[in-house]
């Protein structure tokens, strides 16, 4: 670190408040290295640029301290906030000196959902668009966990598994004998009782209402003055964790933080320079491979048009070919299913003779369809848009430039398949996210731009949606897969009968649809099972 950079981070350290946040350490290109939270933003910060704690600090928090050239904070109301946003960011960056919260383990909710016979309060990490109820998130998951079973006992609710608990289900169940449910499975409430019982535990665990936790607090000062310190030290913690889980928080989106302005005219004019193009880069590919388990390695393209995202033309690709993590092998499974398949449309669209009697060269034939197609939609638009009688599938063209997310062994996978194609002279560049350097294939010297670029930062974008394409594709494969467990909830249903019924219906979806007759016709599945299934699938999603 030099001392100009030292000098200004000194005079920006003067300008935080002694205020509770979130605090972003970045390196001299700019990239999030290092997400942190604090109680007071000023102590902390002033404690990474004390000479003391360099020389004392273990290696990989020395690393860090060194590769520090700004950083960025956003205040927030308490602690817990703070443990919030610092989680969210993480996610979002995934900064490379931070090791918590980079998985896809989210905080816990509380959710009810109130069309079931008899409501009860459940943990859960995924909200979904499901009528249910939801509560959250807690940053604190043991005081969680402690306040909702103390919420259940205090209100009388029930606790159990059954979606409609039943007598027999009471004959295994002492909840009721210790006077911790109302025991609705007997009928010793009705309905309207219990739901009233849910309504105002949602207000209190919404943190509307105080005079439960007082009254708990008179309950710890009555037994320390009876000197029962057990007892009033186990409500004392009841009262902590109440006090944790019920402190107003604010949710963080994305939206709410400002985004820089960008010119996408001026960036893509300015990448053109950079990279000697021999045209302006109006349309650009990235793709990016994902391989967070072995099971769904996937991929995803993204194109940019005139500096801008063409979310229509977004592609996604499960590898189909690539055994195990090897990004070189799936970069090329990719690229060449993506390029195979445009020019593949475009012989359709000349007629197979004309192509194979054609020695023009791929890109030129490109080219040249391009601007055919688009001489024709100019005489469309002054025939009036007359539209053809046949509709054709839509011209797709091939991009003035090819981005791959990685180094030089992602980039060579990538050029070998362009090669194969007859795309040799389709330009094609690799993004090293560590250094932000762009590589050129054949040449060992990377191509350096400036980081307060715009044509760096266009990159940037490019690069990062296709990488929150990809991410994306993953929570969607994740949540089909939470959808066909959801079976494993259903009262009645073994692994057996799971596995008769996606093996007739095919889905979770398609068993939604189908009548309690249908399913009777699962082997093993009687009529009154069968009603239970589809009113269990009805009521949760």
């Amino acid at each position: 670190m030099s001392t100009d950079v030292k000098a200004k981070l000194n005079k920006q350290l003067q300008e935080v408040p002694h205020k509770p946040g979130v605090y972003l350490h970045k390196d001299r290109l700019g990239t999030v290295i290092y997400v942190g939270k604090a109680k007071d933003l000023r102590k902390r910060l002033a404690s990474y640029f004390n000479p003391s704690r360099q020389r004392l600090a273990e290696h990989k928090t020395r690393a860090l301290i060194q590769s520090i050239w700004d950083f960025e904070i956003h205040e927030v109301r308490n602690e817990q906030e703070a443990l919030l946003l610092e989680g969210k960011l993480i996610k979002e960056y995934r900064p490379k000196y931070n090791v918590a919260f980079r998985d896809d383990k989210r905080f816990l909710l509380v959710k009810i959902h109130l069309e079931e016979p008899w409501p009860k309060f459940q943990l859960t990490r995924l909200k979904k668009d499901d009528g249910a109820q939801y509560f959250g998130p807690f940053a604190h998951s043991g005081a969680l966990r402690r306040t909702v079973s103390w919420i259940n006992r205090e209100f009388g609710l029930r606790s159990c598994r059954p979606m409609k608990p039943t007598e027999r289900d009471y004959q295994h169940c002492h909840d009721d004998v210790i006077k911790n449910c109302a025991a609705p499975c007997i009928g010793k409430i009705t309905r309207e009782e219990y739901l009233a019982k849910v309504a105002e535990a949602s207000e209190f665990l919404k943190g509307h209402s105080k005079d439960l936790i007082r009254s708990v607090e008179e309950e710890m000062a009555e037994a320390a003055a009876q000197l029962d310190f057990e007892r009033a030290a186990e409500l004392r913690d009841m009262i902590d964790n109440l006090k944790k889980t019920l402190k107003p928080t604010r949710q963080f989106r994305k939206k709410g933080v400002p985004g820089k302005a960008i010119k996408p005219e001026e960036d893509i004019l300015e990448l053109k320079d950079y990279l000697h193009l021999d045209r302006v880069p109006e349309v650009m590919e990235c793709f990016d491979i994902s391989n967070i388990s072995d099971n769904h390695i996937v991929a995803s393209m993204v194109r940019f048009k005139n500096g801008l995202p063409d979310n229509s033309n977004y592609r996604r690709y499960r590898i189909k070919t690539v055994t195990g993590q090897d990004d070189f092998a799936s970069m090329a499974e990719v690229v060449r299913r993506r390029y195979s398949r445009i020019l593949l449309e475009a012989r359709e669209r000349v007629g197979d003779e004309a192509a194979d009697a054609s020695q023009e060269h791929p890109i030129d034939a490109m080219r040249r369809i391009e601007a055919e197609e688009e001489e024709k939609a100019d005489v469309a638009d002054e025939n009036g848009g007359e539209k053809p009688k046949k509709k054709k599938k839509p011209f797709v063209r091939l991009p003035d430039v090819v981005i791959v997310d990685g180094g030089k062994g992602q980039l060579s996978s990538a050029v070998k398949e362009l090669q194969r194609l007859g795309l040799h002279d389709l330009p094609i560049f690799g993004l090293a996210k560590q250094r932000e350097e762009i590589f050129q294939y054949g040449e060992s010297d990377p191509i350096v731009i400036p980081h307060d670029t715009g044509a760096l930062k266009l990159l940037q974008r490019l690069r990062d949606e296709a990488h929150r394409f990809a991410n994306g594709y993953h929570q969607l494969l994740m949540k089909k897969r939470i959808e066909e467990s959801i079976l494993d909830d259903c009262p009645g249903i073994s692994r057996g009968r799971k596995e008769r019924l996606l093996e007739k219906f095919g889905s979770v979806s398609r068993l939604r649809k189908a009548e309690p007759e249908e399913i009777a016709e699962v082997s093993g599945i009687n009529s009154r099972l069968a009603g239970e299934i589809a009113h269990f699938l009805k009521t949760h999603s």
